[in-house]
């Protein structure tokens, strides 16, 4: 059957190594996924997994000093890894935008919160600066900040953290991008603000047709603003799909493992089973399956190659040798 899907997002066998005098560490090894316009793709795994190292490779946001980066990463038919540094300056806050973690530091302490809205619009579509000022006005009240107007000339430290947040996502929205990165946005916010938050970007994606990338370690986020889902562990994708076939049905493990861990209405009564062990050290490449000195099904032949992302359906992948005889039995959930 032909392929009509919209594919605005395209990383191929991405490949990240962080080189000191000390060591090395593979913090990605082999990521590959695609990414249509309007979708939102979460991606969910444990601190230190790679997810967030993958986020900030689609804007080469690495340190060159010491990141080695090797793959590809097509964004609208263009390269993002081999763009001379110019053009990767130009994409940066115009075609991919990204929101960070933690807004009090992401924003310079010195100027307010319009002048550094104004000063993106400015650099990337050359409008005078009453525009620009214009632009970021409507973009506060887009992203429902309190007396608007008087926001823009706020600085940052007087600002809540939700409201920090909420400006950020109008900082990255300023130059209309097509692909919007959002690297744990809502870590540092309370529970009320979060889910603020949350139902922010889910209107904004809506309203503005979106393309999202969340990384979150928060299952419960992931599912309220994922329409698919991408499991990693180990600097790897093992788990892939729509977001209602992975969370009803996990075939991975480690997938397993992360929905059994979290507290939900069928879990009442019951003892949460965590996940046992540690993540794996990424001080050398891959040789087997990252998961498999935690994993209750483990037998030799984990142990005796690294496990490919095989396809369970046209839209569904997991990187385990069970995948083969479906689903496995949800060992942490007790069943």
């Amino acid at each position: 059957m032909p392929d009509d899907r919209d594919i605005l997002l395209d990383v191929r066998d991405l490949h990240v190594k962080f080189v000191s005098r000390e060591r090395t560490v593979h913090a990605v090894n082999g990521v590959s996924f695609e990414l249509e316009r309007g979708e939102v793709l979460g991606i969910l795994g444990e601190s230190g997994s790679g997810k967030s190292v993958t986020l900030r490779s689609i804007q080469k946001l690495l340190p060159p000093r010491n990141a080695v980066l090797s793959g590809s990463i097509w964004l609208d038919g263009e390269d993002v890894l081999t763009m001379p540094r110019k053009q990767l300056a130009e994409l940066r806050g115009s075609d991919v935008s990204m929101i960070f973690q933690e807004p009090a530091t992401a924003f310079d302490p010195v100027y307010t919160i319009g002048d550094q809205i104004c000063e993106t619009i400015v650099h990337h579509e050359g409008i005078s600066q009453s525009e620009a000022r214009a632009r970021a006005l409507e973009l506060l009240e887009l992203v429902r900040i309190p007396s608007a107007k008087q926001r823009l000339d706020t600085y940052p430290h007087e600002m809540s953290g939700g409201m920090r947040q909420r400006a950020m996502i109008a900082l990255a929205l300023s130059c209309r991008p097509k692909l919007l990165l959002a690297d744990e946005p809502t870590t540092a916010l309370d529970a009320t603000v979060q889910i603020q938050v949350l139902l922010l970007l889910a209107q904004l994606q809506e309203e503005l047709g979106l393309s999202i990338i969340f990384v979150t370690h928060d299952v419960g986020v992931a599912i309220e603003v994922s329409s698919r889902l991408a499991v990693m562990y180990g600097g790897q994708i093992v788990e892939t799909g729509p977001l209602a076939e992975v969370v009803q049905s996990p075939v991975h493990p480690y997938t397993q493992g992360l929905l059994a861990s979290t507290i939900h209405s069928a879990s009442r009564g019951h003892r949460l089973e965590a996940i046992p062990g540690s993540p794996p050290n990424l001080e050398a490449p891959p040789t087997k399956c990252t998961f498999a000195p935690r994993c209750p099904y483990v037998e030799a032949a984990c142990t005796a190659a690294v496990p490919q992302l095989e396809p369970l359906s046209d839209h569904r992948a997991v990187r385990c040798i069970r995948s083969e005889v479906g689903q496995a039995s949800a060992a942490f959930a007790g069943n």
